[in-house]
């Protein structure tokens, strides 16, 4: 699977895969509302000024972003789960951000992605509340 750098060019497809990620899968344990304010957050344009704040990574159906050791924008296109893309993207990242002498990932997770890092090796290490609801905060050794 290719894993590149996210482009400009990629924005819409992106917010496409977000937006269907949070309203087909997120949709079962967020209401209605934080659902479309959490896809108003990931439009196009507002992808593009992320991925100049902190390196953003595409593969065919997926994205991940990161700065240094946390681990931001983890979605992979429903229509693809269970195929291995977010365990690519996410050994990707960890692979880089070992390389850079980082020691642990860390990463927030929404309810329903919690599942999806515990099953990488991730462990819980509190919670939080965001603007879109509860998140939990996770670690893993890159040892």
């Amino acid at each position: 699977m290719r894993i590149r750098r996210f482009e400009e060019v990629d924005a819409v497809v992106v917010a496409g895969i977000i937006g269907r990620c949070l309203r087909e899968t997120n949709s079962r344990d967020y209401p209605a509302e934080v659902i479309e304010r959490m896809c108003a957050h990931f439009t196009p344009g507002r992808l593009v000024e992320l991925a100049g704040l902190r390196e953003m990574r595409v593969a065919p159906h997926g994205t991940v972003s990161r700065d240094g050791n946390k681990v931001y924008t983890m979605f992979v296109d429903p229509r693809a789960a269970g195929k291995g893309i977010g365990r690519a993207l996410m050994a990707h990242i960890e692979g880089l951000a070992k390389a850079e002498g980082h020691a642990f990932m860390e990463t927030g997770a929404s309810i329903t992605g919690h599942g999806f890092y515990r099953r990488l090796g991730y462990v819980d290490v509190r919670e939080s509340e965001t603007e879109f609801g509860l998140n939990y905060i996770l670690r893993r050794p890159l040892g």
